[in-house]
């Protein structure tokens, strides 16, 4: 029986997350469940879950939800400390990291140096703290496993001695000559480049093939995701720029592909639904029932590849360049973004004011060496505060 914690548990990996567990009863319980401010969902995942601890991050949240549950047997908490104690408790074998954007570093790695086994589903904790991060996993001997549908189908169809050395696998030594990271290309990949200025929020959440929340959505929309997933791929699997290729594949059957040097490629399909990679680390190196329809070929019908267009997704080419660039870059990069998207969202930028706001701030912010998560949380807060000044300027 694996007690889990699950960060993030009222957005979409960990609602996924908890269906997985629902039909995984007799292996896996849940012990706590982490949420921002959404007290009726966690009401309802309280009801349904009966964890041993609610923790909400925003206190006057924890405050209405130990009102609304007093009924039940289940501690309610707030605050960075207990989080952190909450994450490393003893009690605690799994941690799902599914919180959205920068907030998810610190608890995350707090699992991390706790040696949990972390299901990685935040990207923003490679994305920022990259080095730190994979050299904490190997020091305190927690077990990485990625979640992203991507990370988690290049992780299947690599050997076992690079599954079991992320961050510091070579792939070159285990015959691999590149790894294709594929994305769908999101809403507007055939839309007139003309009409994406005036794309509205609604427009930009709707995914033609996954459901996720409104941010990720977005940054699926300019195809950011795509770029912060490139970055975390080059942390996770210790790849050079050489050995990662961005491949747009419109269906969101292949989840990702590894070539070897032999001319091989090894590829991961299925239907687009994250209870798939979820079930697959929650439960690796076996494998259990997520709830998911198994692939039907004969429904597929025609898979097709297109290389990137980075006139149509420069949000995409950014983030690949900041990667180039260094851990610092792709902090600023990964900031300036979560601010522009939550601008867009509430309608005070344009939808290509995103990748403005994004490259204005990774060309101005000064960025030095990043050396403790201190100095990151500080590079971070310094490009928000960047990016927002330059927003009341374009808006």
């Amino acid at each position: 029986m694996q007690s889990m914690v699950i960060l993030g548990a009222t957005g979409s990996i960990g609602t996924s997350t908890l269906n997985v567990i629902a039909q995984n009863s007799a292996q896996y319980s849940v012990y706590a469940l982490v949420a921002n401010t959404n007290v009726d969902k966690m009401v309802e995942l309280c009801e349904l879950h009966r964890p041993k601890v609610a923790h909400m991050v925003h206190a006057p949240a924890a405050l209405a939800l130990a009102q609304r549950i007093a009924h039940l047997d289940i501690e309610v908490t707030s605050g960075a400390d207990e989080l952190v104690s909450l994450v490393s408790s003893s009690q605690v074998d799994t941690v799902m990291a599914a919180i959205v954007g920068a907030a998810g570093m610190q608890p995350t790695l707090a699992a991390v140096k706790a040696g949990k086994r972390v299901l990685l589903a935040n990207k923003e904790a490679l994305v920022m703290s990259g080095r730190l991060f994979i050299d904490a996993v190997a020091e305190y001997g927690a077990t990485l496993l990625p979640v992203d549908s991507e990370h988690n189908a290049i992780f299947q169809c690599l050997s076992i001695e690079a599954q079991q050395t992320l961050g510091k696998c070579d792939l070159a030594a285990s015959g691999i000559s590149k790894i294709l990271l594929t994305g769908s290309g999101g809403p507007f990949l055939t839309a007139e480049l003309s009409s994406l200025a005036n794309v509205t929020p609604a427009q930009a959440i709707k995914h033609p093939n996954w459901s996720m929340g409104p941010k990720i959505s977005v940054d699926s929309a300019t195809m950011m995701n795509k770029g912060l997933e490139y970055i975390e791929a080059r942390w996770l699997f210790n790849a050079t720029d050489a050995q990662i290729q961005v491949v747009i594949h419109p269906q969101s059957v292949i989840h990702s592909m590894v070539q070897y040097c032999d001319g091989s490629v090894l590829a991961q399909l299925g239907n687009p639904d994250m209870r798939t990679p979820i079930a697959h680390c929650m439960a690796y190196p076996t494998r259990i029932r997520p709830g998911v329809e198994p692939l039907d070929f004969f429904k597929v019908g025609q898979l097709s590849f297109f290389e990137p267009d980075f006139q149509r997704f420069p949000c995409l080419a950014l983030a690949m360049e900041a990667s180039r660039r260094g851990q610092e870059a792709t902090t600023v990069v990964n900031a300036a973004n979560e601010i522009a998207v939550a601008a867009f969202l509430a309608g005070q930028i344009g939808f290509t004011d995103i990748v403005r706001v994004n490259e204005h701030c990774l060309n101005i912010v000064p960025q030095s060496p990043l050396d403790s998560i201190a100095d990151i949380l500080a590079l971070d807060e310094q490009t928000r505060c960047y990016a927002n000044e330059f927003i009341t300027q374009v808006s």
